[in-house]
């Protein structure tokens, strides 16, 4: 009969490995700050309230300097001289509050305890308090809140807990003194301590925000760059297949318009005629991939500067004054620019439209032979308000940085002195090198 195998007794030592993990964690985090020495609000975005803290900690111990001495000399019957060391010790390191708040804890901690076994030398009154006194209670609360605000929960736990240690030690030795301080200060430490992390906490929750909405943000405009790339592609498809077919057609009727060819010749002909359409097969089926799910191919011819008339009288009808300053001729544009330049117009013309609905529009398109200049510029709005329904295809300004980019153009936009708007392509009318494409 099989029996199953004993289970191994579990470690003798393991609550003590981790009590003493646990130990080094705590001691480590109380003499290591858990954040590099810059001031609280160090990232605000007003100087007024980068300086807030360091003119609080300067209030604070100038306050409780004097306070404290004056306060040991007169209800403790302190000399002089041990008072004014007491208050210094226990009120002078608050001004490292603002950058240092654990550094200021180790000295202030220990004044303090300084300060309740000097006074176990000079005469108690009735109303005297003790171990704790009132100017010590009311820096190390401060002193509480700037850790709760900078530290790890752990270490302020850990300074909470050697506080209230402290105190019982304290009374223990002198019970008869201890009124009621080695009590109160845990009390109200633990209240600031708890306010400290929320407010921490919602500022951590805040910063977290932040940094998603920024995440969020780029990869959108990631998106919206790719999307746009993709319609770009889709839509140079047909300027790419008609060179493609134009080839297909020349190479296999060569051998007919050309009399004489060798056979050599004519094989040629054939195999370029067959890369031809099988390129043309590959960039179809590269087509497909690009395009959305459930999207049907435009059947359309795409558009180019011979329709740049019909969209400018369109966007007239459309409510926007618009004039048009067209070239009789501009040479011998390339396919690829001459969609691009019809696109960069569509697109500026829907900018004006969406962001500056009734704004005088002037639209120009020429060529000095080298280069295709495209600019559209409009006033100012005359009727800012609900803008009219937008008419471009792409994403704007991308679309038309991503087309110039394509021909290996420049442009140039931005806001105009009186208020207005400019957009200006230059493209190329030779084809760029692939070198230039790449510096682009």
């Amino acid at each position: 009969m099989p029996t199953s195998s004993p289970q191994p007794p579990p470690p003798a030592d393991g609550l003590l490995s981790a009590a003493r993990r646990n130990l080094r964690e705590v001691a480590h985090g109380l003499t290591h700050a858990s954040h590099p020495p810059t001031p609280l609000f160090a990232d605000a975005p007003r100087r007024w309230q980068r300086l807030l803290p360091y003119g609080v900690v300067l209030a604070l111990a100038a306050t409780l300097i004097p306070v404290t001495i004056n306060f040991l000399i007169s209800e403790y019957g302190v000399p002089g001289g041990v008072a004014g060391a007491l208050g210094v010790a226990q009120a002078a390191p608050l001004l490292m509050l603002a950058h240092r708040p654990l550094q200021a804890w180790w000295i202030v901690f220990p004044a303090d305890i300084i300060g309740a076994l000097v006074l176990l030398g000079y005469p108690v009154a009735t109303y005297t308090v003790w171990p704790w006194t009132p100017p010590a209670i009311v820096g190390y609360l401060f002193l509480l809140l700037a850790l709760g605000l900078r530290e790890t929960r752990r270490t302020s736990i850990a300074v909470w807990l050697a506080t209230g240690a402290a105190g019982v030690v304290l009374h223990v030795i002198s019970p008869g003194r201890s009124n009621g301080s080695a009590l109160l200060l845990p009390i109200l430490g633990a209240v600031v301590l708890v306010i400290a992390a929320a407010v921490r906490e919602r500022g951590d929750a805040q910063r977290r925000l932040a940094e998603q909405e920024t995440i969020s943000e780029a990869e959108r405009a990631q998106r919206t760059l790719l999307e746009e790339r993709t319609r770009i592609a889709r839509e140079l498809h047909d300027v790419v297949a008609h060179h493609m077919s134009v080839i297909t057609v020349q190479a296999d009727s060569a051998p007919y318009r050309i009399s004489g060819l060798s056979a050599e010749a004519v094989e040629e002909f054939g195999s370029i005629a067959a890369s031809a359409r099988e390129s043309l097969a590959e960039m179809r089926r590269l087509l497909v991939v690009l395009r959305s799910d459930g999207t049907e191919g435009d059947r359309a011819p795409q558009p180019g500067l011979d329709r740049v008339q019909q969209l400018v009288e369109a966007t007239v009808r459309a409510g926007l004054p618009a004039e048009l300053s067209l070239a009789a001729d501009l040479g011998d544009v390339p396919q690829a620019v001459d969609l691009s330049a019809y696109r960069i117009v569509q697109e500026a013309l829907a900018n004006v439209v969406r962001h500056a609905p009734g704004a005088r529009t002037r639209v120009s398109i020429a060529s000095d032979g080298e280069h295709l200049t495209v600019v559209v510029a409009n006033d100012r709005a005359e009727r800012p308000g609900s803008p009219l329904e937008p008419t471009g295809t792409g994403h704007g300004l991308v679309g038309m940085r991503e087309r110039v980019r394509l021909t290996g153009g420049t442009l140039d936009t931005g806001p105009l002195p009186d208020g207005g708007f400019r957009v200006a392509a230059r493209l190329p009318l030779s084809p760029a090198s692939p070198s230039s494409l790449e510096d682009l």
